[in-house]
């Protein structure tokens, strides 16, 4: 979920932007039935292990974490968040996910909001959490031999916003999601594979499709479609209060600064978070562990 990247520039259409922001604030918190369901069932597949929650604080955050794989990890930190934080951030994503009404209208109604400027604006100043995976597509298709590995580029919106509205980041790690499924070809390999022959004959692969954003084709638990279910490892960093830039604009080289502090809590959480999945390897069942080669 990248926020202001070229899909996600302002808006031709200023009132379907009001429109959406209306729309996104009024969203309540998810309750009932269906959390419960997935809270149970991310318990359940993944037994999630949460480190470092002390370090929230209770005024409204921007959580700033590391993307997964096909971006599972909303599915895992949705319930997470609400039923054992009690926080409700809002997903920053890409402005296509809301081109189709129906999707839209689903996802926003779970959270999700355009990662637009006015919008994050419009949250921010309601005092709402919000959740943004600088990577973004970038992050959800990479290789296996990059997991885990931060691929931010030159973004630095996030930075300048929560700097302007004085707001706090969280930067967090998961460990789990990205290996959910197997790669069984990588998205960079396929135009030249057969298998990407075949495409381009079909018109289902073109030339103008960039490589690096070719997801890989995946593999999950005994060679199916169903995710491994590999346990989940959580671990928020240390908060990064920027109330000191509330109401101006930051220098290049104090975003260089803040987005260089984010990277490296999000970093250090990560290199933890495998050190503590190593010790409580262990632990894992053996369907668990037969489940998740």
């Amino acid at each position: 979920m990248s926020i202001f990247s070229k899909d996600n520039q302002p808006l031709d259409d200023k009132d379907a932007l009001a429109r959406h922001i209306h729309l996104a604030l009024a969203v309540e918190r998810p309750s009932g039935l269906e959390l419960e369901l997935s809270y149970r069932l991310v318990k359940r597949l993944f037994n999630p292990m949460i480190l470092g929650a002390d370090n929230i604080p209770d005024r409204p955050c921007l959580f700033v974490g590391n993307h997964s794989l096909f971006a599972l990890d909303g599915w895992v930190l949705g319930p997470l968040m609400l039923k054992e934080l009690d926080r409700f951030p809002r997903g920053l994503g890409d402005k296509f996910l809301f081109g189709n009404p129906g999707v839209g209208n689903f996802v926003l109604k779970r959270g999700a909001v355009m990662g637009h400027p006015e919008v994050c604006s419009a949250l921010m100043k309601a005092g709402q959490d919000l959740i943004v995976f600088p990577g973004g597509a970038h992050e959800a298709v990479k290789p296996a031999s990059m997991k885990y590995e931060l691929q931010w580029k030159e973004r630095y919106g996030f930075v300048k916003l929560a700097a302007r509205h004085g707001y706090t980041i969280m930067p967090f790690g998961l460990v789990g999601p990205d290996e959910f499924y197997g790669h069984l070809m990588e998205g960079q390999d396929l135009p030249d594979s057969r298998l990407g022959g075949l495409l381009k004959r079909l018109g289902l692969l073109t030339d103008d499709i960039r490589s690096d954003i070719l997801p890989p084709i995946p593999v999950g638990a005994l060679g199916s479609w169903l995710p491994k279910p590999q346990r989940c490892y959580l671990g928020f960093g240390e908060p990064i209060d920027l109330s000191r830039y509330e109401g101006r604009t930051t220098s290049k080289k104090e975003q260089h600064a803040i987005r260089a502090a984010v990277a490296e809590q999000i970093e250090t959480q990560l290199a933890e978070l495998l050190f503590t999945r190593e010790q409580h390897r262990g632990e894992d069942g053996l369907l668990r562990r037969m489940l998740s080669i």
